[in-house]
């Protein structure tokens, strides 16, 4: 299905503002152009399956860990019905979906986070998703992706969400065993427990435009009496500049510097091993 044309959500012929600029947009022209302002280069949230779309090979994706579900261990208020309402709102189970696809004809494992949905929080069906789909990886000896998007943990399920950071850390550790490369993608925005667990320890680490990185947010940083910082603090620009990523790539070359990366990590990581061997 190409990108947009059942997801977009906006009536043929019409406009709407980007949501940097505030300059209108002709909604065809914003589809056709992967959701990216075509004044300002804002990168606009996408959902996992726009995110599919984008990236891998057309009809190629297939669902996995469809079976899981949250629960509710604190009884936290409201969370339930608030759980509730976002699956029906996005018509997702939790807020990362994961799987196998193709990507220029390589298999790969992935797993999409998508911010929609409780804000991408990483609760224990999350964590879960992300921690199979590196070990699938691992497993099978084929590139893992992680697409990030998250404000961090989910406080609902209180310490079952924090474990979710140990736990997929040390699923990365399988990939490195098995010589299978691990990509993170960061998007916008990549934030707190996400980031100080799995997306910073892949072998290769790239975002996208603008993305917003960072552990604790603005409001978070203003309470605690942090003295000013720069203007472009916490974006993947700052991050790239002080060596936390290697690159940041426009999401209309996502695709082929992706498939790029995987063939060179791929190969490069057989020769060690067969050189241990």
């Amino acid at each position: 299905m190409p990108f947009g044309k059942a997801s977009s959500g906006v009536a043929p012929g019409a406009f709407l503002p980007c949501s940097n600029c505030r300059k209108t947009i002709f909604a065809a022209e914003f589809e056709a152009n992967l959701r990216v302002c075509p004044y300002c280069g804002h990168h606009h949230r996408l959902t996992w399956q726009q995110r599919v779309d984008v990236v891998f090979d057309e009809g190629s994706f297939v669902e996995l860990d469809t079976d899981l579900r949250s629960g509710d261990p604190l009884h936290f208020p409201d969370y339930a019905e608030k759980h509730a309402q976002a699956m029906q709102r996005t018509k997702m189970r939790d807020s990362v979906v994961s799987g196998r696809a193709t990507l220029m004809g390589m298999p790969v494992s992935t797993a999409i986070s998508d911010f929609h949905f409780m804000g991408g929080s990483m609760g224990s069906v999350a964590g879960e998703k992300i921690t199979r789909a590196i070990e699938r990886g691992a497993h099978e000896g084929i590139p893992a992706i992680i697409f990030c998007a998250s404000g961090g943990a989910r406080m609902q399920e209180g310490l079952l969400s924090l474990m979710q950071m140990a736990k997929t850390t040390a699923a990365v550790e399988a990939c490195r065993s098995a010589g299978v490369p691990y990509i993170a993608v960061f998007t916008d925005p990549t934030m707190a427990g996400v980031l100080a667990s799995y997306a910073s320890i892949a072998d290769v680490i790239v975002s996208e435009p603008r993305a917003l990185i960072g552990f604790a947010g603005a409001r978070v940083s203003k309470q605690a009496q942090v003295s000013k910082v720069p203007d472009d603090f916490q974006t993947a620009e700052f991050l790239l500049s002080h060596g936390m990523l290697d690159k940041i790539i426009e999401r209309k070359n996502l695709r082929t510097n992706l498939a790029s990366l995987c063939r060179l990590l791929g190969g490069h990581l057989a020769a060690v091993e067969a050189t241990r061997g």
